[in-house]
């Protein structure tokens, strides 16, 4: 059976237009599918409307106890549950999740970090495939949010990239998965603009010795690198409206 994963996050999630596209796309794939989201942006928005000070390090959000209540509120609330009714009324048989739900994705406290303490958040130990699979098999639609399981009680805030990765991994032990994570290009592009069609390891290193690519696009190929690696049949890197074959990373 083939599975496709998406990723949906950053502009994209908070763009009503480009939101919308995304959903028709995604409503308009064929066969079983899971929709992972962030929804960073909202996080701080609510956060600043509550005086709660948002501090990040090279990208990633610090979470202390009162910080963690907000990106609940959001990921597993708010944007979560916005996205399940939206896909509903496409149709389609959504049903939203956090890591908590069935110990779908279980995680244990990052340590410290070069002296930085992320406080509350996780780093995937695992996932429960078991309960993905019932839920595939049955005509649901997962929709993922950014926030795993301690297995003690306690949720923690994760990188939904990772999510997406660790689910597509998990899931491709048993079926043909394809990973597509959406932003708001045609792909990785190239330095003279153009939509590179192809990357695998080899061409990703003589892309990056000779400047083609810079940026923060790299650890979004290396993160898909990572997970074909460990199984996944293909990761895709495309536009939101999923029109487009994007750059298909093998």
């Amino acid at each position: 059976m083939k599975v496709q994963v998406v990723k949906v996050g950053g502009q994209v999630a908070e763009d009503p237009v480009q939101l919308q596209a995304l959903l028709k796309g995604f409503a308009a794939m064929e066969g079983p599918k899971v929709l992972v989201h962030g929804g960073g942006r909202e996080a701080t928005a609510l956060a600043g409307k509550l005086g709660i000070p948002v501090q990040m390090v090279e990208g990633r959000r610090i979470t202390d106890a009162a910080t963690l209540e907000v990106v609940t509120m959001v990921y597993a609330g708010l944007v979560n549950k916005r996205l399940v009714a939206q896909l509903q009324a496409l149709g389609v048989q959504a049903i939203g999740l956090c890591g908590a739900d069935g110990a779908l994705v279980r995680s244990h406290k990052r340590p410290p970090v070069n002296g930085i303490d992320y406080g509350f958040v996780g780093d995937v130990d695992g996932v429960n495939a078991d309960l993905l699979a019932s839920l595939l098999s049955s005509g649901f639609v997962p929709v993922v949010s950014p926030l795993t399981y301690d297995g003690k009680g306690g949720l923690l805030n994760t990188n939904a990239d990772t999510i997406a990765s660790t689910v597509a991994v998990a899931l491709a032990k048993r079926f043909d998965v394809t990973l597509t994570f959406c932003f708001d290009l045609e792909g990785v592009l190239d330095a003279s603009g153009a939509v590179i069609p192809q990357i695998d390891a080899a061409s990703f290193e003589t892309l990056k010795t000779t400047g083609a690519l810079t940026g923060g696009i790299l650890p979004k190929i290396t993160n898909a690198l990572a997970a074909v690696k460990a199984g996944v049949g293909a990761v895709r890197i495309a536009k939101y409206d999923l029109k487009n074959p994007g750059t298909l990373i093998q």
